[in-house]
Protein backbone atom coordinates (compact mmCIF):
# COMPACT_ATOMS: atom_id res chain seq x y z
CA UNK A 1 0.00 0.00 0.00
CA UNK A 2 1.15 3.96 -0.72
CA UNK A 3 2.94 5.13 2.30
CA UNK A 4 1.39 8.68 3.30
CA UNK A 5 3.66 11.67 3.13
CA UNK A 6 3.10 15.01 4.75
CA UNK A 7 2.99 16.63 7.97
CA UNK A 8 -0.56 19.01 8.25
CA UNK A 9 -3.15 17.06 9.03
CA UNK A 10 -5.71 18.16 5.56
CA UNK A 11 -2.22 16.93 3.88
CA UNK A 12 -2.46 13.56 5.61
CA UNK A 13 -6.03 13.07 4.35
CA UNK A 14 -5.53 14.29 1.53
CA UNK A 15 -2.68 11.51 0.78
CA UNK A 16 -4.69 9.18 2.21
CA UNK A 17 -7.66 9.33 0.31
CA UNK A 18 -5.33 9.65 -2.74
CA UNK A 19 -3.24 6.02 -1.69
CA UNK A 20 -3.71 2.92 -2.98
CA UNK A 21 -6.26 1.86 -0.39
CA UNK A 22 -8.53 4.95 -0.51
CA UNK A 23 -8.85 4.74 -4.06
CA UNK A 24 -9.46 1.02 -4.16
CA UNK A 25 -12.52 1.99 -1.36
CA UNK A 26 -13.27 4.94 -3.58
CA UNK A 27 -13.60 3.21 -6.86
CA UNK A 28 -15.30 0.02 -5.23
CA UNK A 29 -18.59 2.41 -3.75
CA UNK A 30 -18.62 4.17 -6.83
CA UNK A 31 -19.07 0.59 -8.83
CA UNK A 32 -21.34 -0.61 -6.24
CA UNK A 33 -23.64 2.53 -5.67
CA UNK A 34 -23.56 4.26 -8.70
CA UNK A 35 -25.35 7.57 -9.66
CA UNK A 36 -28.61 6.98 -11.05
CA UNK A 37 -32.17 9.34 -11.48
CA UNK A 38 -34.43 6.51 -12.07
CA UNK A 39 -34.52 4.36 -9.54
CA UNK A 40 -37.16 2.74 -7.94
CA UNK A 41 -35.77 0.96 -5.37
CA UNK A 42 -35.74 4.39 -2.03
CA UNK A 43 -34.03 1.79 -0.15
CA UNK A 44 -30.67 1.75 -2.24
CA UNK A 45 -31.74 5.42 -3.09
CA UNK A 46 -31.20 6.22 0.68
CA UNK A 47 -28.05 4.07 1.08
CA UNK A 48 -26.27 5.75 -1.61
CA UNK A 49 -27.37 9.26 0.15
CA UNK A 50 -25.97 8.37 3.09
CA UNK A 51 -22.63 6.58 1.78
CA UNK A 52 -21.80 9.08 -1.36
CA UNK A 53 -20.01 11.36 -1.23
CA UNK A 54 -18.12 9.03 0.95
CA UNK A 55 -16.12 10.54 4.20
CA UNK A 56 -12.84 10.20 5.03
CA UNK A 57 -12.59 6.09 5.26
CA UNK A 58 -10.67 5.82 8.17
CA UNK A 59 -12.11 2.80 9.18
CA UNK A 60 -12.38 0.59 6.07
CA UNK A 61 -8.74 2.03 5.09
CA UNK A 62 -7.48 0.75 8.28
CA UNK A 63 -8.65 -2.33 7.81
CA UNK A 64 -6.79 -2.84 4.69
CA UNK A 65 -3.58 -1.38 6.13
CA UNK A 66 -4.42 -4.10 8.84
CA UNK A 67 -3.85 -6.93 6.16
CA UNK A 68 -0.90 -5.15 3.82
CA UNK A 69 0.67 -4.83 8.20
CA UNK A 70 0.22 -8.86 8.45
CA UNK A 71 1.69 -9.56 4.46
CA UNK A 72 -1.86 -9.96 3.46
CA UNK A 73 -3.36 -8.76 -0.06
CA UNK A 74 -5.75 -5.57 0.44
CA UNK A 75 -7.70 -6.26 -2.33
CA UNK A 76 -8.65 -10.05 -1.29
CA UNK A 77 -10.93 -8.21 1.70
CA UNK A 78 -12.07 -5.36 -0.01
CA UNK A 79 -15.87 -6.65 0.17
CA UNK A 80 -15.39 -6.27 4.31
CA UNK A 81 -13.78 -3.24 4.42
CA UNK A 82 -16.95 -1.87 2.13
CA UNK A 83 -18.82 -3.75 4.58
CA UNK A 84 -17.46 -1.93 7.87
CA UNK A 85 -18.13 1.34 5.95
CA UNK A 86 -21.55 0.41 5.59
CA UNK A 87 -21.65 -0.43 9.45
CA UNK A 88 -20.03 2.90 9.98
CA UNK A 89 -22.85 4.55 8.07
CA UNK A 90 -25.43 2.25 9.45
CA UNK A 91 -24.40 4.11 13.25
CA UNK A 92 -24.00 7.36 11.83
CA UNK A 93 -27.87 7.15 10.70
CA UNK A 94 -29.08 5.99 14.01
CA UNK A 95 -26.97 8.02 15.77
CA UNK A 96 -28.78 11.04 14.15
CA UNK A 97 -32.14 9.73 14.87
CA UNK A 98 -31.67 9.21 18.56
CA UNK A 99 -29.79 12.73 19.28
CA UNK A 100 -32.29 14.74 16.20
CA UNK A 101 -29.30 15.85 15.07
CA UNK A 102 -30.38 17.73 11.37
CA UNK A 103 -27.22 18.20 9.47
CA UNK A 104 -24.41 15.46 8.55
CA UNK A 105 -21.47 16.30 6.95
CA UNK A 106 -22.62 19.81 6.15
CA UNK A 107 -25.76 18.59 4.66
CA UNK A 108 -29.31 18.02 5.71
CA UNK A 109 -28.77 14.43 8.12
CA UNK A 110 -31.03 11.32 6.15
CA UNK A 111 -33.49 11.35 8.89
CA UNK A 112 -34.25 14.98 8.00
CA UNK A 113 -34.13 13.93 3.92
CA UNK A 114 -36.42 10.49 4.12
CA UNK A 115 -38.12 10.67 7.27
CA UNK A 116 -37.44 8.90 10.45
CA UNK A 117 -39.32 5.03 10.02
CA UNK A 118 -37.63 5.08 6.40
CA UNK A 119 -34.24 5.82 8.26
CA UNK A 120 -34.12 3.19 11.09
CA UNK A 121 -35.06 0.41 8.67
CA UNK A 122 -32.42 1.90 5.60
CA UNK A 123 -29.54 1.72 9.06
CA UNK A 124 -30.75 -1.67 10.12
CA UNK A 125 -30.50 -3.00 6.35
CA UNK A 126 -26.97 -1.56 6.19
CA UNK A 127 -26.12 -3.67 9.18
CA UNK A 128 -27.04 -6.98 7.64
CA UNK A 129 -25.37 -5.86 4.34
CA UNK A 130 -21.61 -5.48 6.54
CA UNK A 131 -22.21 -9.37 7.67
CA UNK A 132 -23.16 -10.40 4.27
CA UNK A 133 -20.02 -8.45 2.48
CA UNK A 134 -17.09 -10.14 4.52
CA UNK A 135 -18.81 -13.47 3.44
CA UNK A 136 -18.02 -11.97 -0.22
CA UNK A 137 -14.26 -12.60 0.39
CA UNK A 138 -14.31 -16.06 -0.08
CA UNK A 139 -14.43 -15.61 -3.59
CA UNK A 140 -10.98 -14.23 -3.40
CA UNK A 141 -9.41 -17.46 -1.20
CA UNK A 142 -10.31 -16.29 2.08
CA UNK A 143 -10.73 -19.44 3.91
CA UNK A 144 -14.19 -20.44 5.32
CA UNK A 145 -12.89 -20.40 9.06
CA UNK A 146 -11.10 -16.78 8.92
CA UNK A 147 -14.34 -15.52 7.39
CA UNK A 148 -16.30 -17.23 10.73
CA UNK A 149 -13.83 -15.88 12.89
CA UNK A 150 -14.38 -12.18 11.47
CA UNK A 151 -17.96 -12.72 11.27
CA UNK A 152 -17.86 -13.56 14.98
CA UNK A 153 -15.40 -10.19 15.52
CA UNK A 154 -18.03 -7.93 14.09
CA UNK A 155 -21.07 -9.70 16.10
CA UNK A 156 -18.94 -8.78 19.37
CA UNK A 157 -18.27 -5.18 18.17
CA UNK A 158 -22.13 -4.44 17.22
CA UNK A 159 -22.96 -5.53 20.46
CA UNK A 160 -19.88 -3.58 22.52
CA UNK A 161 -21.16 -0.83 20.28
CA UNK A 162 -25.17 -1.14 21.60
CA UNK A 163 -23.70 -1.21 25.33
CA UNK A 164 -21.84 1.67 24.77
CA UNK A 165 -24.73 3.82 23.64
CA UNK A 166 -27.15 2.87 26.49
CA UNK A 167 -24.40 3.55 28.86
CA UNK A 168 -23.82 7.13 27.07
CA UNK A 169 -27.51 7.30 27.69
CA UNK A 170 -27.02 6.56 31.28
CA UNK A 171 -24.47 9.60 31.77
CA UNK A 172 -26.77 12.19 30.12
CA UNK A 173 -26.95 14.52 32.47
CA UNK A 174 -24.04 14.30 35.15
CA UNK A 175 -20.70 15.58 35.08
CA UNK A 176 -19.23 13.94 37.70
CA UNK A 177 -19.41 10.97 36.16
CA UNK A 178 -16.00 8.93 37.13
CA UNK A 179 -13.78 9.77 33.94
CA UNK A 180 -12.85 5.91 33.77
CA UNK A 181 -16.73 5.39 33.48
CA UNK A 182 -16.87 7.80 30.54
CA UNK A 183 -13.28 5.86 29.06
CA UNK A 184 -14.90 2.86 29.23
CA UNK A 185 -18.16 4.33 27.46
CA UNK A 186 -16.00 5.30 24.25
CA UNK A 187 -14.19 2.04 24.46
CA UNK A 188 -17.14 0.52 23.68
CA UNK A 189 -19.12 2.80 21.36
CA UNK A 190 -16.54 3.88 19.30
CA UNK A 191 -12.93 1.79 20.22
CA UNK A 192 -15.04 -1.50 19.19
CA UNK A 193 -15.11 -0.48 15.93
CA UNK A 194 -11.38 0.68 15.67
CA UNK A 195 -10.46 -2.63 17.33
CA UNK A 196 -12.94 -4.56 14.95
CA UNK A 197 -11.91 -3.34 11.41
CA UNK A 198 -8.36 -3.94 12.37
CA UNK A 199 -8.17 -7.27 14.15
CA UNK A 200 -10.61 -8.74 10.87
CA UNK A 201 -8.18 -7.15 8.48
CA UNK A 202 -5.47 -8.98 9.73
CA UNK A 203 -7.50 -12.37 10.43
CA UNK A 204 -8.59 -12.50 6.77
CA UNK A 205 -5.05 -11.82 5.68
CA UNK A 206 -4.26 -14.98 7.55
CA UNK A 207 -2.54 -13.55 10.47
CA UNK A 208 -1.39 -15.59 13.70
CA UNK A 209 -3.51 -15.24 17.19
CA UNK A 210 -0.63 -12.84 18.44
CA UNK A 211 -0.22 -10.68 15.94
CA UNK A 212 -4.46 -10.23 15.37
CA UNK A 213 -4.61 -8.94 19.04
CA UNK A 214 -1.88 -6.72 18.56
CA UNK A 215 -3.63 -4.21 15.81
CA UNK A 216 -7.05 -4.76 17.83
CA UNK A 217 -5.35 -3.42 20.64
CA UNK A 218 -4.15 -0.45 18.21
CA UNK A 219 -7.14 -0.03 17.00
CA UNK A 220 -9.35 0.38 20.19
CA UNK A 221 -6.75 2.61 21.70
CA UNK A 222 -6.71 4.60 18.21
CA UNK A 223 -10.46 4.57 18.75
CA UNK A 224 -10.91 6.04 21.98
CA UNK A 225 -8.28 8.65 21.32
CA UNK A 226 -10.07 9.46 18.14
CA UNK A 227 -13.15 9.89 19.91
CA UNK A 228 -11.94 12.31 22.48
CA UNK A 229 -10.02 13.98 19.69
CA UNK A 230 -13.71 14.35 18.20
CA UNK A 231 -15.38 15.79 21.67
CA UNK A 232 -12.61 18.26 22.07
CA UNK A 233 -13.45 19.98 18.05
CA UNK A 234 -16.26 21.54 19.06
CA UNK A 235 -14.51 23.64 21.02
CA UNK A 236 -10.83 24.29 19.74
CA UNK A 237 -12.22 24.15 16.21
CA UNK A 238 -14.70 26.36 14.33
CA UNK A 239 -17.60 24.45 13.68
CA UNK A 240 -17.37 25.40 10.18
CA UNK A 241 -13.68 23.88 10.02
CA UNK A 242 -14.46 21.15 12.00
CA UNK A 243 -18.46 20.17 11.19
CA UNK A 244 -18.72 20.32 15.28
CA UNK A 245 -20.08 22.22 17.65
CA UNK A 246 -21.00 22.49 21.37
CA UNK A 247 -24.60 23.13 20.76
CA UNK A 248 -24.87 19.73 19.90
CA UNK A 249 -23.36 18.10 23.27
CA UNK A 250 -25.05 20.99 25.46
CA UNK A 251 -28.44 20.77 23.56
CA UNK A 252 -28.53 16.67 24.24
CA UNK A 253 -26.90 16.80 27.95
CA UNK A 254 -23.80 15.31 27.42
CA UNK A 255 -20.83 15.16 29.42
CA UNK A 256 -18.10 14.40 27.58
CA UNK A 257 -14.57 14.13 28.84
CA UNK A 258 -13.95 17.97 28.94
CA UNK A 259 -17.27 18.48 30.85
CA UNK A 260 -15.82 15.96 33.11
CA UNK A 261 -12.58 17.44 33.24
CA UNK A 262 -13.90 20.09 34.31
CA UNK A 263 -16.44 19.29 37.46
CA UNK A 264 -13.64 17.42 38.55
CA UNK A 265 -11.22 20.75 38.43
CA UNK A 266 -13.84 23.45 39.26
CA UNK A 267 -14.78 25.02 42.60
CA UNK A 268 -18.48 24.15 43.88
CA UNK A 269 -20.22 27.33 41.94
CA UNK A 270 -18.12 26.16 38.16
CA UNK A 271 -19.86 22.41 39.71
CA UNK A 272 -23.01 24.13 40.22
CA UNK A 273 -23.23 25.80 36.99
CA UNK A 274 -21.76 23.02 34.66
CA UNK A 275 -25.25 21.19 36.77
CA UNK A 276 -27.69 23.18 35.25
CA UNK A 277 -26.22 23.76 31.55
CA UNK A 278 -26.63 20.06 31.13
CA UNK A 279 -29.79 19.64 33.10
CA UNK A 280 -30.73 22.47 31.12
CA UNK A 281 -30.13 21.79 27.44
CA UNK A 282 -30.13 24.72 26.46
CA UNK A 283 -28.04 25.82 23.38
CA UNK A 284 -28.92 29.39 23.01
CA UNK A 285 -25.50 31.72 22.48
CA UNK A 286 -25.70 32.78 25.95
CA UNK A 287 -25.24 29.55 27.16
CA UNK A 288 -22.99 28.07 25.41
CA UNK A 289 -20.77 31.23 26.01
CA UNK A 290 -21.03 30.75 29.61
CA UNK A 291 -20.34 27.09 28.65
CA UNK A 292 -17.16 27.32 26.91
CA UNK A 293 -15.72 29.85 29.35
CA UNK A 294 -16.16 27.10 32.30
CA UNK A 295 -13.88 24.39 30.37
CA UNK A 296 -11.40 27.17 29.97
CA UNK A 297 -11.99 28.16 33.67
CA UNK A 298 -11.24 24.92 34.97
CA UNK A 299 -8.81 23.93 32.56
CA UNK A 300 -10.91 21.50 30.77
CA UNK A 301 -9.64 22.35 27.33
CA UNK A 302 -5.59 22.14 28.40
CA UNK A 303 -5.51 18.87 29.99
CA UNK A 304 -8.00 16.82 27.75
CA UNK A 305 -5.47 16.52 24.83
CA UNK A 306 -2.93 14.52 27.89
CA UNK A 307 -5.85 11.26 27.23
CA UNK A 308 -5.10 11.33 23.74
CA UNK A 309 -1.85 11.37 23.59
CA UNK A 310 -1.86 8.30 26.11
CA UNK A 311 -3.58 6.20 24.36
CA UNK A 312 -2.19 6.89 20.67
CA UNK A 313 1.03 6.06 22.74
CA UNK A 314 -0.65 2.94 23.82
CA UNK A 315 -1.69 2.25 20.12
CA UNK A 316 1.70 2.88 18.78
CA UNK A 317 3.33 0.45 21.37
CA UNK A 318 1.35 -2.15 19.51
CA UNK A 319 2.89 -1.31 16.11
CA UNK A 320 6.53 -1.32 17.20
CA UNK A 321 6.86 -5.14 17.11
CA UNK A 322 5.13 -5.08 13.60
CA UNK A 323 7.68 -5.72 10.74
CA UNK A 324 8.79 -2.30 9.08
CA UNK A 325 6.20 -2.05 5.73
CA UNK A 326 4.25 0.93 4.07
CA UNK A 327 1.26 -0.22 5.29
CA UNK A 328 2.48 0.09 9.36
CA UNK A 329 3.74 3.68 8.44
CA UNK A 330 0.35 4.28 7.44
CA UNK A 331 -0.99 3.16 10.38
CA UNK A 332 1.77 5.14 12.15
CA UNK A 333 0.70 8.18 10.02
CA UNK A 334 -3.20 7.73 11.58
CA UNK A 335 -1.94 8.15 15.19
CA UNK A 336 -0.18 11.17 14.47
CA UNK A 337 -2.80 13.04 12.29
CA UNK A 338 -5.39 11.86 15.94
CA UNK A 339 -3.28 14.25 17.51
CA UNK A 340 -3.58 17.57 15.19
CA UNK A 341 -5.41 20.32 16.58
CA UNK A 342 -7.76 21.02 13.39
CA UNK A 343 -8.30 18.13 11.39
Amino acid sequence: MTAIAGTDPRDFLKDLASGRAGQLLRDALDHRWPATTDSTDRLSTIHRYALLPAGKLIRPIMMLESAGAVGGRPEDILPAALGLEYLHVATLVHDDIIDADEVRRGRPAVPSVYGMPDSIVAGDALIFTAFEAITECRAAGVPDAAIGTAVAILARAGTDLCRGQVLEAQLVGDPGVEVETYVEMVRLKTGALFRAVCQIGATLAGADPTRCAQLASYGEHLGIAFQIRDDLLAYTTPAVESGKSPANDLANGRPTLPVLLAYRAGDPDQRRRLVEALRRRSADPAALADFHELLHETGALESAPEHITDHLDRARLQLSTLESSPSVSVLAGITRWATAREW
